[in-house]
């Protein structure tokens, strides 16, 4: 019986929960799909390439780590030990040079003569 009972209530939650998620309706900087927070990441800097690609870039740890910001996810760029311009992991390389700035991700993303954009 109780094990019918948790069936029902989880039952109503679904009913009730599961459409209010649909109304809530964000900006995304990215594209048309609704991202978790709408607008500039805090304390990050938006980067615009050729083709009009944007990604951000959060710096940590006094400047050791890059914390690349894409639309669906975020990942953590150590510093180079050989290039104090560059940051990167596993495939994913950065290379913060003013308005020539490049991004790789392997063969799926190149981004290049990124201009970090001026906070307003």
């Amino acid at each position: 019986m109780m094990i019918k009972l948790q069936r029902f209530v989880l039952a109503c939650l679904w009913v009730v929960l599961i459409p209010a998620c649909s109304s809530i309706g964000l900006s995304n900087p990215f594209g048309n799909k609704s991202v978790a927070s709408p607008g500039t990441p805090k304390d990050a800097t938006e980067y615009v390439c050729d083709g009009n690609k944007h990604f951000y870039v959060r710096m940590l740890n006094n400047g050791s780590d890059a914390w690349l910001i894409y639309p669906d996810h975020e990942v953590n760029l150590p510093k180079s030990s050989t290039d104090s311009n560059r940051y990167a992991s596993g495939v994913i390389t950065l290379t913060i040079n003013g308005e020539a700035t490049t991004l790789n991700d392997g063969e799926k993303i190149a981004y290049v003569n990124c201009k970090p954009q001026l906070k307003k």
